[in-house]
C-alpha cells in the first residue's frame, strides 16, 4: 500500500506541472500588460518598458517558466502583481472559504441522493422513482450559475431569508452549497439507482432473501456495501471538480475564496495568483482521489489483499533471481 501511495504521488508531479505549463502560456498569450496593470493607464511608456524589464517580462517564454518553475521548487511561487503580498500566502487565507462551499456542497449531496437512490432502486417504476429520475434530469440539466442567480432573487431578494453576498456567517453560505450541489445531487442518486439495482438483481441476493434474511439486513449489509465502491468513486471525483468549479459559484455569490482570486487574476492579468491557485486546487484534487482509492481497501478488503500480494509477489522476484544466479 505504501509503495501505491508513493507511485501515485510521483504521478502527480508530472500532472502538475503539465498543469502549471497550460495556465502559463495561456496567462502569457492573452492580451493585456502586467506592468502597464500595475502602473496604471497614466503611467509614461519608459516606466512601462522599465518595470517589464524589472520583471523579467522581455525573456522568452520558456526562460520565464524555466524560472518559475525554479524559484517554485525553492518556495517561491512570487508575489501578487495586484496586492504585492506572497501568492503562496494568499491562497492559503482564501482555501478554507472554498473548502466550506465544497464540503458542504458534498455533503448535501451524499445526504439527500444516496438515500433517494436506494429508495428509487429499492420501489423501481414507483411514484417515488419517476419523481426522483425527473428532478434528477431537471437538476443536471440546470447550469449552477442560473440557479445560483434565482435562489438570490429568491430568497434574498423576494423573501429575504437569507443574505446574498459575504462569508461571515453560517447563513452566507447556505444558498451557495445548495446551488453547487445541485448537479453532484442528481449524479449521485442516478449513480446510486443503477448500481443497487445491478447488485439487487445478483444470484447473492436471491440466496439471501431465500435464507430468510430481512429486507433492510439484505439491502445495506449486501447490496449496498458492494455498490459502494462506484459512489465512493463517484463522490471522490465530485469533490475535487467541486473545489475547482466553485469558481463560478463563488462568483455569483461574492464569496472571498480561490475562484474569486481566480476570476480577478485572469481580470488584472495577476499570472503569480492564478498559477498559485488552480495548482494548489490541482494538488488538492489529486490528493483527494489518492484518499478516495485508499478508502477502496477498507470499503472492499479483497483490494488490499490484492496489494499485498502484488507487494511480495515483487518483493520475492529479486530474492529469487539472486538465488539462480548464486546457483
Amino acid at each position: 500500500m505504501i509503495l501505491y501511495i508513493g507511485k501515485r504521488l510521483l504521478m502527480m508531479i508530472p500532472v502538475v506541472i503539465g498543469i502549471s505549463l497550460v495556465v502559463f502560456l495561456v496567462m502569457s498569450l492573452t492580451p493585456g500588460d502586467p506592468a502597464r496593470m500595475i502602473l496604471g493607464e497614466e503611467a509614461k511608456q519608459e516606466e512601462v518598458d522599465a518595470l517589464r524589464n524589472k520583471m523579467g517580462l522581455n525573456d522568452p517564454l520558456f526562460i520565464q517558466y524555466g524560472r518559475y518553475i525554479f524559484n517554485g521548487l525553492h518556495g517561491d511561487f512570487g508575489n501578487s502583481y495586484r496586492t504585492k503580498i506572497p501568492v503562496f500566502k494568499e491562497v492559503i487565507s482564501r482555501f478554507p472559504t472554498t473548502l466550506k462551499v465544497a464540503v458542504g456542497a458534498i455533503i448535501l449531496a451524499v445526504v439527500l441522493g444516496i438515500p433517494l437512490g436506494i429508495l428509487s432502486s429499492v420501489r423501481q417504476y414507483s411514484l417515488v422513482d419517476n419523481i426522483s429520475m425527473v428532478v434528477s434530469m431537471v437538476f443536471t440539466s440546470i447550469p449552477t450559475f442560473w440557479l445560483g442567480l434565482m435562489l438570490l432573487l429568491v430568497f434574498s431578494q423576494f423573501l429575504g431569508w437569507l443574505p446574498s453576498s459575504g462569508s461571515a456567517t453560517f447563513k452566507h453560505f447556505i444558498l451557495p452549497c445548495i446551488a453547487l450541489s445541485c448537479n453532484t445531487f442528481a449524479l449521485l442518486l442516478r449513480m446510486t439507482r443503477s448500481t443497487m439495482l445491478e447488485e439487487i438483481r445478483q444470484d447473492y441476493i436471491r440466496t439471501t432473501k431465500a435464507k430468510g434474511a430481512r429486507p433492510l439486513r439484505v439491502i445495506f449489509k449486501h447490496a449496498l456495501r458492494n455498490a459502494l465502491l462506484s459512489i465512493v468513486t463517484v463522490i471522490g471525483l465530485e469533490f475535487g471538480s467541486l473545489l475547482g468549479g466553485s469558481v463560478v459559484t463563488e462568483s455569483v455569490f461574492g464569496l472571498p475564496g480561490l475562484g474569486t482570486l481566480i476570476v480577478t487574476g485572469v481580470k488584472q492579468k495577476d499570472t503569480p495568483s492564478v498559477m498559485a491557485a488552480v495548482m494548489f486546487i490541482a494538488v488538492t484534487g489529486g490528493l483527494i482521489n489518492l484518499f478516495t482509492d485508499v478508502l477502496y481497501t477498507f470499503i472492499d478488503p479483497r483490494l488490499k489483499a490484492r496489494f499485498s500480494q502484488i507487494a511480495r509477489t515483487r518483493i520475492r522476484k529479486p530474492l529469487l533471481l539472486g538465488d539462480e544466479k548464486s546457483g
